[in-house]
């Protein structure tokens, strides 16, 4: 019965293997792709990034930003800003039209939190 060691190196290897082997694949792919005509990525109609620029709130408080008008978000994020922060949650609203998130700072009261959102009708 092989040992756990041998196993382990026998499927990294096999991984490293299917990796290189889909890497040929992709750009084999990539080759043929290049080939055919340009494709213009278009955007959802209305599409918007808007953001709610770092503010300091205390540790564990929503930030929410809403898209502007009738848009809804289609997808954000955020970013916990200082010493020991950590970002806790970036999730979408109930209602689907803006972009929640909340943070806290080890050793602080507050937390420096910023948001974005990516709007569209």
């Amino acid at each position: 019965m092989p040992s756990l060691k041998t196993t382990s190196v026998a499927l990294a290897v096999a991984a490293a293997a299917t990796c290189l082997a889909s890497a040929g694949v992709a750009s084999a792919q990539s080759t043929d792709a290049s080939r055919s005509p340009a494709r213009v990525a278009e955007l959802p109609a209305g599409y918007q990034i808007v953001s709610l620029p770092n503010a300091n709130v205390p540790n564990f408080q929503r930030r929410t930003l809403y898209c502007p008008g009738t848009k809804h978000v289609l997808g954000g994020g955020a970013e916990a800003q200082g010493n020991g922060a950590i970002l806790v949650g970036s999730f979408p609203t109930q209602d689907g039209r803006g972009w929640i998130a909340l943070g806290r700072q080890i050793g602080y009261n507050d937390v420096g939190i910023s948001v974005y959102a990516i709007c569209a009708d």
